[in-house]
C-alpha cells in the first residue's frame, strides 16, 4: 500500500513534468507529510532541474507553490483534512546522494562519506560520469585539524565508492574581507549570534 508521501508525489508529478512551466526549471526533490493537531503539514522540497550551482529564483518557487496547491486540491489526496503547505528549497543539511546533488554543490566544501566507512573533506570542483572530483581543504572537522596529506590534494571519488556527501557550513568574518561591501547575503547569514551581539555592543 502506498504511503501518503508517495500518493502526494504522484499527484504532483504533472506539475514537475518536463515541458511544464515549473518542470522546465525545478524538480521535486522530496515530500514529507506530518500531522499538527487536526491538520496535515505538507512540506515539498524543490531544487533546480539543471546541474548549475546557484540559488533558486524566488518567483519561480512561488509559482511552484501555487501549482502544487492547485494540484493537491484537484487530486483530493488529502481528503477533507485541512493542510498547511510549505514549498521550500533544500537546506544545507540535505545529503548529497545523486549526481545532480553533487553537481549543484560545485564550489562547496563537502564531507564525502565513502563505502568503506571512511570520509574525506573536499571542495567539489567537477562532476562527471566517473564520479566527483575535488581538492582537499585545510578545514577543521569537529574540532580536529585536517591531515596534511589531504590539504590541497586532488581527490577523485568514484560513484561506486560514494555513499553520500554532507555540505559543510563555512563562516567568514567581516574583518577577513578586503572590503565590507563585498559581504554577500550568504556571508551575513553566516555571521553567528556572538558576532552580531559584539557589533551591537560597540554601537
Amino acid at each position: 500500500m502506498a504511503t501518503l508521501e508517495e500518493t502526494v508525489r504522484r499527484a504532483l508529478a504533472p506539475v514537475f513534468a518536463p515541458g511544464s512551466e515549473v518542470g522546465e526549471a525545478l524538480v521535486l526533490d522530496d515530500v514529507d507529510v506530518s500531522t499538527a493537531g487536526r491538520r496535515h503539514v505538507v512540506r515539498v522540497v524543490v531544487d533546480g532541474a539543471g546541474d548549475e550551482p546557484g540559488d533558486l529564483d524566488l518567483d519561480l518557487v512561488a509559482t511552484a507553490s501555487t501549482a502544487v496547491s492547485q494540484a493537491l486540491d484537484d487530486a483530493g489526496v488529502l481528503g477533507q483534512t485541512p493542510y498547511t503547505l510549505e514549498v521550500t528549497s533544500p537546506g544545507v543539511d540535505r545529503p548529497l546522494t545523486t549526481r545532480r546533488h553533487w553537481a549543484r554543490a560545485r564550489g562547496r566544501l563537502v564531507r564525502a562519506v565513502l563505502a568503506d566507512s571512511s570520509s574525506v573533506l573536499v571542495r567539489v570542483v567537477a562532476v562527471d560520469d566517473e564520479g566527483v572530483h575535488g581538492t582537499g581543504e585545510p578545514q577543521m572537522v569537529k574540532g580536529r585539524p585536517p591531515r596534511a596529506k589531504d590539504v590541497g590534494a586532488p581527490h577523485d571519488l568514484a560513484w561506486a565508492d560514494l555513499v553520500r556527501g554532507e555540505v559543510q557550513v563555512e563562516f567568514r568574518r567581516a574583518d577577513e574581507l578586503d572590503d565590507p561591501d563585498d559581504l554577500t547575503a550568504d556571508d551575513l547569514d553566516d555571521l553567528d549570534d556572538d558576532e552580531l551581539d559584539e557589533d551591537e555592543d560597540e554601537q
